[in-house]
């Protein structure tokens, strides 16, 4: 029998994964049946077990997927140098992209597939613990970063580091789910304010990082 390369494992991996999130977006997780799945990607419900144990699974995975595209967005992957004011800048400048690309229609499924992840992650330990992954890595970078920023003296030495780095993530959250809920959003001018707030914070800061 002829070995199955990784790259086809891969391939199969990825197209249930999105039939998953098109199902889940759709009808929720608890609605969504395996066989729902195997009906969306035209796969047998055998092959898919193959793959993932249960649903719960594939949120996990989904997820993992979203928080790898969001560190590179955002640059947390190479930030750079920590002790420069690029570095921050570079981040600062990912994360209202970050927030520009809520606005894509096309993204639209994945925001509100999001708030459903969020909302499982009080039932489902496993997706806890990938949703806090979620916030802890960028908190843990950003608060990094603000320190570093605070000893240069471009910030002020009394802000609480972890407490602006939950403050950005909280926004973008809520950005995520006012966008989920509400189509009328007025993305640009949510965008426009928090770089006002960006550039209020950081004197000199502009969206080229520098």
């Amino acid at each position: 029998m002829p070995k199955v390369s990784e790259e086809h494992l891969r391939t199969r991996r990825a197209e249930i994964l999105a039939a998953a999130a098109r199902c889940f977006a759709r009808a929720g997780f608890h609605r969504t049946t395996i066989q729902d799945i195997a009906k969306e990607s035209g796969l047998s419900a055998g092959l898919i077990y193959r793959y993932f144990a249960d649903k719960d699974a594939m949120v996990v995975a989904i997820a993992d997927q979203w928080h790898d595209r969001q560190t590179r967005q955002l640059h947390l992957d190479d930030p750079g140098d920590d002790r420069t004011p690029n570095a921050l800048g570079r981040v600062a400048a990912g994360y209202l992209d970050l927030l520009r690309s809520l606005a894509d229609p096309a993204e639209r499924e994945r925001v509100q597939l999001g708030v459903q992840i969020w909302a499982e992650a009080l039932r489902a330990p496993e997706v806890h613990t990938v949703a806090r992954q979620g916030v802890d890595l960028p908190r843990g970078v950003i608060t990094g970063l603000v320190h570093a920023a605070q000893e240069r003296g471009d910030l002020p030495p009394a802000l609480p580091a972890d407490g602006l780095a939950r403050v950005f993530i909280a926004v973008y959250q809520g950005l995520a789910l006012q966008t989920a809920w509400d189509p009328e959003l007025d993305n640009a001018a949510f965008v426009d304010a928090v770089r006002g707030l960006l550039e209020t914070l950081t004197p000199g800061f502009t969206e080229s990082g520098t």
